[in-house]
């Protein structure tokens, strides 16, 4: 989540005008097979995301530590490669990094029901799988994020995001429902088979995308620890990317509290169904359908900077009903508060992600993409292991109240930041001629 130094956003070599704004993105071919090739990816995604906590507790009988641990391996390798990650992605061609991270994916996922047919599938196995997919994902968001303002104009930023997102709430609507079937009708190794085979699916649809912009030229002085440096200075330096951050990875931190002991909550301790799991959370991805599909009309209406805070403190308190729930009608009130959750959080995504690619200079697009996934993401897998390490110490729910009152406040620094005044998307002037294009700007403040 590059191009040439103009404000639009348009690749120099992209076909002149393939389709006006009014006639909308689904007539546009090139995003159109994009768009076709994450659908089916997010859908796998949302399969294996169900099952692999699930071989780990129901077929490896892993304890509460060993679950975060492993939702701590997913996530680690924004950590260890984020930063980097943008300045490699900036020197390659887009459209080949999708597809061999494609590939990689999964053949990654593939090997876990191998493992088990041959009897040979452990606890490291799982960790390693988890980890190695974990690079190959931080490589290929990257690339699909600076990607997207390659193949489309600046003004189309919003749609294409919503419609991305859109299709990623449909697939989490329908995914975990299918992985609970599949978990319970070939259990959860072999369910994990479907990821692997959503991902040649996308890379087969990401091969026929016609834009395919040349190899970037790297520059003689061109060094990686100033590149990083650089995409740093960008978005630490700027109040409103700075405040997105702190926000996002606020609440990725508590969410992965969170997410490292909710299976153990209702697998384990209250004895669901793999097939009621998945129901309950299709039923949740339900609101993010709603979000990608209000998520524009919301932003025009309230303005681009409060529909971030505005939707973050809405989603946040919704994960208060969690630590509270039994095996009774509580169950429905927690499948609505995490509807109105995922809205909140889709809502927010669309727009500070559109917020965030209108504000960086092409030259900077992958390191500032790259930058922002280490900072929010890279609080995953220590919110994980912390989720782990509590749920083993003061209890499952103890622990899911700590991250939901965390994940509550996270609104805070978008809230006290420029964002609550700016209404519009905002537009990097184009840089002066002498001035190279990956020079990080001023703060901007509003």
């Amino acid at each position: 989540m590059t191009a040439p130094a103009t404000t639009s956003g348009n690749a120099p070599d992209r076909p002149a005008a393939p389709v006006g704004r009014s006639r909308g993105l689904w007539r546009h071919s090139d995003f159109r097979r994009l768009w076709i090739g994450e659908t089916a990816s997010q859908f796998g995604t949302t399969v294996s995301q169900l099952a692999l906590p699930l071989v780990a507790i129901l077929a490896l009988h892993a304890s509460t530590w060993q679950v975060g641990v492993l939702a701590a391996c997913e996530t680690a390798a924004f950590v260890a490669v984020g930063l980097p990650a943008g300045a490699w992605v900036e020197r390659m061609r887009l459209r080949s990094v999708l597809i061999v991270n494609d590939l990689v994916r999964a053949a990654l996922m593939a090997w876990i029901p191998i493992a088990r047919l041959l009897g040979v599938l452990t606890m490291e196995q799982l960790y390693l799988v988890a980890l190695a997919t974990g690079v190959s994902t931080v490589f290929f968001d990257v690339a699909y994020q600076s990607y997207l303002p390659q193949l489309i104009d600046r003004e189309q930023l919003v749609e294409g995001n919503a419609k991305l997102q859109a299709s990623e709430s449909v697939s989490q609507i329908a995914g975990p429902g299918l992985g609970g079937a599949l978990v319970q009708a070939v259990t959860a190794p072999y369910a994990v088979l479907v990821d692997a085979v959503s991902f040649l699916w996308s890379a087969a649809w990401v091969s026929r995308i016609g834009v395919r912009p040349p190899r970037p030229e790297r520059r003689p002085d061109a060094n990686l620890l100033r590149e990083i440096h650089e995409g740093l200075r960008f978005v630490l330096g700027n109040r409103m990317l700075r405040a997105i951050a702190l926000c996002t990875s606020s609440a990725n931190l508590f969410g992965s509290v969170i997410s490292a002991v909710v299976y153990v909550l209702l697998a384990r301790q209250l004895r669901l169904s793999p097939g009621v799991i998945g129901l309950l959370t299709s039923t949740a991805a339900v609101g993010g359908l709603i979000g990608a599909l209000v998520a524009g009309r919301f932003a025009a209406r309230v303005g681009q900077g409060p529909a971030i805070w505005i939707a973050s403190a809405a989603a946040g308190p919704c994960a208060l009903v969690t630590p509270f729930v039994q095996r009774d009608w509580t169950i429905g009130l927690l499948a609505l508060a995490q509807t109105v959750m995922w809205m909140g959080f889709v809502v927010y995504n669309i727009t500070q992600v559109s917020f965030r690619q209108a504000l960086c200079p092409p030259g900077l697009l992958g390191r500032m993409n790259a930058t922002m996934r280490f900072l929010v993401w890279g609080t995953m897998p220590f919110g994980a292991l912390l989720g782990g390490l509590l749920g083993s110490t003061i209890g499952v729910r103890a622990t899911l109240l700590a991250g939901a009152v965390g994940q509550s406040l996270a609104f805070i620094p978008p809230f006290f930041s420029p964002l609550r005044r700016s209404r519009e998307l905002p537009s990097y002037p184009p840089p002066p001629a002498d001035t190279a294009v990956d020079q990080p700007p001023p703060d901007q403040r509003q």
